[in-house]
């Protein structure tokens, strides 16, 4: 982060230092110019900042009308939160299984039953999970699709994290729901800020109590001063992409990527039954850091056990996934260092 941080100090610090002198800290200009700069950035007409991801996928979900006792359609390999927002408002998550080729929702044979409310596509590791069309809402979770070209769309309504290390990220919690109609736009306005369209009045929007979710005007200018880096960032983070790409084949397999891919994450699969977990750990022996995303499917996860069902291509995912480093402040070493460390995790 601090690298990262060092990027853009010169554009961002000055920007911090202005709110804090302007006494404007919630709402305001800044606030407005920056979700206008990020919905365009990710193909929307509107956007409406919140104080976390996790919120807005909540918000979201409530804005397409998503009810107590609905159910939502997620996919297995995804973060808690894709699930838990579900269990915030109420509904059930019907956890769906993955497809062979990639970590993606499976559109064949969806769980949809006559309670289907919505249905998340998440663009994991920022490839674009498409969909045929649906027969209810699609809900967009689009946390880690920053930089991507084009834009990963397939819903109605998205919901992003500007959690410090997405690619476009705050100095702390923060996220935006995004939409076209500005009739939901005002809907998630109403949402997050007690549905009051006044000051001290509140009004329920669909039935539903608004609550407190902001993106404070700091935070929106941490994330300006990100926005206009990101675009040298995500070239970074292809090109050294593209150096693993030359360089892995036959060592290890990599999930396969589209086009304008941002590049999020830069995930390998080793072969069923290999001790990934072992390899890790010769990996950082090397000096070299590494994550998995995810260890486990979210039929896996306890607070789901009452929503598990079978989801193996999700668990084989799981069992075989390893993320290296792929950040931009990579240096030609840095990488050279992670290609010999996984050679010698091989052995």
């Amino acid at each position: 982060m601090a690298a990262r941080h060092a990027r853009v100090a010169a554009v961002l610090e000055p920007a911090v230092l202005e709110v804090l002198r302007s006494g404007r800290y919630v709402g305001g200009p800044v606030v407005d110019a920056t979700m206008r700069a990020v919905a365009g950035h990710f193909g929307w007409r509107h956007a409406v900042g919140v104080n976390s991801g996790t919120d807005a996928l909540i918000y979201a979900l409530q804005a397409v009308g998503v009810r107590p006792g609905d159910e939502v359609i997620v996919p297995a390999l995804t973060f808690f939160a894709s699930a838990g927002a579900v269990c915030r408002v109420g509904a059930t998550p019907v956890i769906a299984d993955v497809r062979a080729d990639l970590p993606l929702l499976d559109p064949e044979g969806l769980p949809l039953s006559p309670r289907t409310r919505a249905v998340m596509a998440v663009h994991l590791y920022g490839e674009h999970c498409a969909l045929p069309a649906m027969p209810v809402p699609v809900v967009d979770d689009s946390a880690q699709t920053a930089g991507a070209d084009p834009p990963c769309r397939t819903g109605e309504i998205a919901a992003v994290s500007f959690y410090p290390t997405k690619t476009l990220g705050a100095a702390g919690d923060g996220g935006c729901v995004l939409t076209d109609d500005p009739a939901v736009a005002r809907k998630l306005h109403l949402l997050t800020h007690h549905g009051m369209p006044t000051a001290y009045y509140a009004e329920t929007v669909d039935g539903v109590v608004g609550a407190n979710s902001r993106l404070d005007a700091v935070q929106a200018a941490v994330v300006a001063a990100h926005l206009g880096d990101l675009p040298s960032r995500t070239a970074a983070r292809r090109a050294n992409a593209d150096v693993y790409d030359r360089e892995l084949p036959g060592v290890v397999e990599r999930i396969p990527r589209g086009a304008g891919h941002p590049v999020h994450q830069y995930v390998v699969l080793f072969p069923d039954g290999a001790d990934r977990d072992g390899i890790a750990a010769r990996v950082r022996e090397r000096g070299v850091e590494s994550a998995v995303y995810y260890p486990r499917s979210l039929a896996a996860q306890p607070a789901l056990a009452a929503f598990a069902r079978p989801t193996p291509r999700a668990d084989r995912f799981c069992a075989r996934c390893l993320a290296l480093p792929v950040h931009e402040s990579l240096s030609e070493s840095d990488l050279g260092q992670v290609l010999d460390a996984v050679r010698f995790a091989l052995g």
